[in-house]
């Protein structure tokens, strides 16, 4: 699936995933390949993603904000975010 992770000053992440876990407001949750249509709010927390190419795990501290599930892609906007 591809993901792009997006901030109000750049884009921090695109392209083809495993999968990726968020912090939602209700408790973290995780979107894999072709996860059902989804939008939800996000929390301040750790955002991971797992690469498709070579397994490898990305991490994030996020500052809150919301993410997209759709045709197998997921979009997330973050007020901010740096790379942990």
């Amino acid at each position: 699936m591809n993901l792009e992770i997006l901030t109000p000053e750049k884009k921090l992440f695109s392209g083809d995933v495993y999968g990726v876990q968020m912090p939602g407001i209700s408790g973290s949750f995780e979107v894999l390949d072709r996860h059902a249509p989804l939008i939800s709010a996000l929390q301040s927390g750790k955002l991971k993603v797992l690469s498709a190419v070579n397994q490898e795990l990305v991490s994030y501290q996020v500052q809150g904000g919301f993410v997209e599930v759709l045709n197998n892609r997921v979009t997330v906007l973050l007020e901010g975010a740096q790379e942990a």
